[in-house]
């Protein structure tokens, strides 16, 4: 190694191997930034500076003179060193034969003489910033790791997420994502703070309780007991809130173990808070507070508030959705009542269904036509995207396509009445698309239907193929008045009762009025709860609700509506106990903060906006998690895995 005087290589140090002796690496602090290197004007004089950082791409002009790049430690800035055959030699050495030899993206300490650059180049490298008016002629330099040289680095290498550190490092839109996610957390967290919000840390030892989703099981060495990884701080907030607390909030981290999406984790981040003497409108201003604080410092757009409110049929039934893009103009409406039954039995083979419609426009700025129209829609609909959505029980979409130049505008099918209809509700242009789609006529319930889903697939494959524009701005929304419980099914077994029912929300969520209060005891899936969603641009980015704070309601729903067994009712025993001693009225919320990082940066998965995110199968490829347990593990908690036979 080469280097000038040990008296520079003082302060950091650390024990390393060389072959099989243990040495101790000692390195210097910085005396001065990149960041204040690019802000310098031109010295008048040459000064000696010490940098860290990480060596760049090199250009050898002959034997006695040597270009290199070393870039900051953020990878953000770069300055050029020069090193020649007159760098003083040491006594482990030539600094400038040394130099020559360190691999690119090698770490190293650099010590030189900051002077002005005669010649500056011509333009940046990617994304890094060339410091352009100065460079240093090196003095010295000590490497601090060398990179090896199996390892394949280069500007056009992808790196896989099993080498997500080479990933992170190569991409500096990943690591401004990184620091964009913990200025907004800052920005949030000074926000509470002024609102009189206290941060208060929650167990991530639990219990296995039955709120609806599934858990992650934590065995002990005590044989039969296990903690659960909590699903939400749910109930210890709702415990906070009875114990005298007015204003709670964390930036929680949350387990499921749950099927998984682009915008889904098995353990992800909600900023999760809650407000005692307080009902859903006070917890919803707190909120557009907070996301338009937001807006205006991160993203310098103004939101309007109040946000606009919907219910969730209102959602449903114009969008399809109960998280809808409200920027779309795509508009679902209800035709059935005005098309002839033969041409209803022949798009679904339910007797009386309900029948909507939707119609797709492409932008008066595209070549568009009916040909043009035609063709997208049969590549569509042979696409691997499109065949699912056409693919539905309840029966396939009816496509039309309006055509000046056919009886009824291409329309003949659906009568002369309805076309005439069709053609006032939708004022029908040459080229258009209307899909008809049938579903059963029944109260909604889930999270869309099949002509919601088709409705966003349709306008994403316009948008990719240029026939419409992207969306643009931003559409905050509260999705209101959801039903206080659905049906259970298969992939959603709720709270496992045996009434066929689910919380919708969650089983702590109050009726909304009392006319639902009195609907528990004559129809319960009538009754409306007091339960809310902020959506933007179609992403839900959290769900609150008022609480259910009365310890009698409580156990009343859980076992007379919910019909829980007497043994999961007693798993929520601690909660009735802290809602019976006086627990005052409280409402909250949780936000996902993946979610509204990758929402505010414009990413389409929430894998961009996290260091080490789980693969879709719930696997960490870098670690190697989740990992076998051995059988010494197993015997140590009492356990042993079970073979079960597939049907």
């Amino acid at each position: 190694m080469a280097d000038s005087k040990d008296s520079w290589m003082k302060r950091e140090s650390m024990r390393f191997f060389v072959g099989s002796k243990l040495h101790v690496l000692k390195f210097s602090d910085e005396t001065t930034s990149f960041t204040s290197i690019a802000s310098l004007a031109t010295p008048d004089t040459e000064k000696s500076v010490v940098l860290h950082g990480y060596l760049g791409s090199s250009a050898i002009l002959s034997r006695n003179l040597f270009f290199v790049q070393l870039i900051s430690k953020d990878r953000t800035l770069s300055i050029q060193v020069v090193s020649s055959s007159r760098t003083l030699a040491t006594k482990d050495g030539s600094a400038h034969e040394y130099i020559k030899k360190l691999p690119m993206h090698t770490p190293v300490v650099v010590r030189g003489l900051l002077r002005k650059r005669e010649q500056p180049p011509n333009q940046d490298s990617g994304s890094i910033e060339k410091i352009k008016h100065l460079e240093l002629d090196l003095l010295s330099v000590h490497s601090l790791n060398e990179f090896p040289a199996d390892i394949i680095a280069t500007p056009d290498t992808v790196f896989g997420p099993d080498q997500r550190h080479l990933q992170l490092r190569a991409d500096i839109e990943l690591r401004k994502a990184l620091s964009y996610r913990s200025e907004v957390g800052l920005t949030l967290r000074s926000r509470l703070h002024e609102l009189g919000f206290v941060d208060i840390e929650t167990p991530l030892l639990f219990k296995s309780t039955p709120e609806g989703a599934r858990e992650f099981i934590v065995p002990t060495r005590r044989k039969g007991l296990a903690y659960a990884l909590p699903q939400s701080p749910q109930q210890f907030k709702q415990i906070l809130m009875g114990s005298g607390i007015p204003k709670y909030y964390q930036f929680a981290r949350c387990f499921r173990d749950e099927d998984l999406r682009a915008d889904r984790q098995p353990e992800f981040t909600q900023l999760d808070l809650e407000m005692s003497f307080a009902g859903a409108e006070q917890v919803m201003c707190t909120i557009e507070d907070l996301i338009q604080s937001l807006w205006v410092k991160h993203l310098r757009t103004n939101l309007p508030g109040p946000f606009a409110r919907m219910s969730y049929v209102e959602a449903m039934a114009q969008y399809g959705s109960d998280k809808p893009d409200t920027r779309l103009a795509m508009k679902i409406s209800r035709v059935d009542h005005l098309l002839p039954s033969d041409l209803i039995s022949k798009i679904s083979t339910l007797q009386a269904p309900v029948v909507e419609a939707l119609v797709l426009r492409f932008d008066s700025s595209s070549s568009i036509g009916p040909s043009t129209m035609r063709q997208f829609i049969a590549d569509f609909l042979d696409s691997v995207g499109g065949t699912p959505l056409v693919s539905n029980p309840d029966g396939n979409p009816g496509v039309f396509i309006v055509d000046s130049r056919k009886p009824l505008q291409g329309l003949q099918a659906l009568g002369f009445e309805a076309a005439e209809r069709v053609e006032e509700m939708y004022q029908i242009e040459d080229g258009d698309l209307i899909v008809l789609q049938a579903r059963q006529d029944r109260p909604f319930f889930g999270g869309s239907t099949a002509l919601g889903q088709l409705r966003l697939a349709l306008h994403a494959a316009a948008v990719r193929q240029h026939y419409l524009r992207p969306s643009t701005g931003f559409a905050p929304l509260w999705v209101t008045d959801f039903p206080l419980f659905s049906p259970t099914t298969q992939d959603e077994p709720g709270q496992g009762g045996k009434a066929g029912l689910a919380a919708t929300h969650h089983p702590f969520t109050s009726p909304k009025t009392s006319e639902d209060v009195d609907l528990l005891m004559m129809d319960p899936r009538k009754a409306i709860g007091d339960h809310y969603d902020l959506v933007i641009n179609g992403v839900e980015l959290g769900g609150g609700s008022r609480r259910i704070h009365s310890a009698e309601m409580q156990e009343f729903v859980m076992r007379d509506i919910l019909k829980m067994s007497h043994e999961r009712v007693a798993e929520f025993s601690h909660l009735l106990h802290v809602l019976r001693a006086g627990c005052p009225p409280h409402a909250g919320i949780a936000l996902g903060f993946d979610r509204l990082i990758g929402l505010m940066l414009g990413k389409s998965s929430v894998r961009e906006v996290i260091a080490f995110p789980k693969t879709g199968k719930g696997e960490d490829v870098l670690v190697k998690s989740p990992g076998h347990i051995s059988d010494e593990v197993l015997k140590t908690y009492s356990l042993q895995f079970r073979h079960i036979k597939e049907d």
